[in-house]
């Protein structure tokens, strides 16, 4: 575990160490900011007290934006060769996964912890729902482990970051639409599976604050799959 979190630390700081993560923070913040301030609640004339916009202009920025975050792990790392100078040091393919998963995530984190003034300065103009806020909250974080994880699994495939970064979208759009569209097509045992697959569904329902631990087992399920996925591939390339 010290050896994973040596990892995220290094990877976490390298995002600073560049413009990546002041920029990222620059737009998700711009962008959230408006919608929710300007254009989504008009919370200055109507003292409307609600996070609604934020959590929806977040999910689709986030939903953009990981792709780009993800794509240069593992494939700069194939690229360059330093896959294998890291693994000289007594470190596991696992283990620079997780590294790597965490840092990404604990960025995520905190840029969603930028905005928590937004929500204390709207509880103070009106009444709010903070169940719904917090379920919001947790709801964006599971969702971005999810993505994060897919999209360092597709770095994984490639040498290439454009590659990387267009099999991640597409695996999201997978996630967020096409397993969507697919279950109300097909009914039965088939039609079941794709609606357990659909990640919007349960987003909605932790979002909605419904406690039910399929939702969560959804989450955690995709993001281990897709780390293990990402250890295969490498792997293989190791093999080969």
């Amino acid at each position: 575990m010290n050896k994973i979190l040596i990892i995220t630390s290094k990877e976490f700081r390298s995002y600073f160490d560049s413009l990546m993560a002041y920029i990222m923070l620059f737009i998700f913040l711009g962008l959230t900011g408006f919608f929710t301030w300007l254009y989504g609640t008009d919370v200055f004339y109507t003292n409307t007290a609600s996070l609604a916009p934020f959590f929806q202009t977040a999910y689709w920025t986030l939903f953009l934006f990981i792709p780009a975050l993800t794509m240069k792990h593992i494939a700069e790392e194939l690229k360059t060769g330093t896959i294998e100078l890291l693994l000289t040091k007594p470190v596991s393919y696992w283990q620079v996964i997780v590294g790597k998963f965490l840092a990404t995530w604990l960025l995520i984190a905190v840029s969603l912890a930028l905005t928590l003034p937004w929500y204390i300065t709207l509880a103070n103009l009106g009444p709010i729902d903070h169940g719904t806020v917090i379920t919001g909250y947790l709801g964006l974080l599971l969702m971005s482990g999810t993505y994060i994880s897919i999209g360092i699994f597709t770095s994984s495939l490639t040498q290439n970051q454009i590659v990387a970064f267009l099999l991640a979208l597409i695996g999201g759009i997978f996630f967020q639409i096409l397993f969507s569209m697919l279950a109300s097509v097909f009914d039965g045992t088939l039609g079941h599976i794709f609606e357990f697959l659909d990640l919007r569904g349960h987003y909605d329902n932790v979002t909605r604050g419904i406690v039910d631990s399929r939702d969560f087992i959804y989450f955690l399920s995709v993001i281990f799959v897709s780390l293990a996925g990402a250890e295969a591939s490498l792997l293989k390339k190791n093999l080969n």
